[in-house]
């Protein structure tokens, strides 16, 4: 048995891979950037992001998503396909609900963060309205919310 766990692991390790557009991935590998970043302005470049969680089972799991920056701080809707109560049934969010700790890839670089429901009503406001200047889809969601889907604001904290 230790053996076939052994193997599993090693094809795991050989086959890590980031995430793209819908498929998750594993392990996100970029320079570590542990220093304190309170303009996040450059993110403005990138249209999708990665974040790497971390489950129990002690795999990452990865995923592709969209952020927006407001007041030093960056979000990232999570969006379901009906109205549920976060963590909902996007597997990413059940495990940041039960270990918030992440890595958000963006370009090259790997930063360190805390994964935060967001339950306030104005961040979430402000959050919402940067996510629609920076992205067509959100625009017209906010504009309409007849075109709205269900989604939770989820803020990477800094890590402290």
């Amino acid at each position: 048995m230790p053996r076939l766990m052994m193997t599993v692991m090693l094809v795991l390790a050989l086959t890590a891979c980031n995430p793209k557009d819908r498929r998750p991935g594993t392990w996100l590998s970029g320079d570590l950037v542990e220093t304190p970043i309170s303009d996040w302005s450059f993110t403005d470049d990138y249209q999708e992001v990665f974040i790497e969680t971390h489950p129990w089972y002690g795999i990452p799991f990865s995923v592709t998503v969209v952020m927006t920056t407001v007041n030093g701080n960056i979000y990232s809707p999570s969006i379901y396909s009906e109205p549920a109560v976060f963590p909902g049934n996007k597997y990413w969010n059940k495990v940041v609900a039960d270990n918030p700790s992440v890595f958000v890839q963006i370009g090259d670089n790997l930063y360190p963060r805390r994964a935060r429901l967001v339950t306030e009503a104005a961040e979430f406001e402000a959050a919402f309205e940067a996510l629609a200047v920076k992205y067509p889809f959100w625009r017209n969601a906010k504009d309409d919310p007849e075109q709205r889907p269900a989604f939770a604001l989820i803020c990477m904290d800094e890590v402290i």
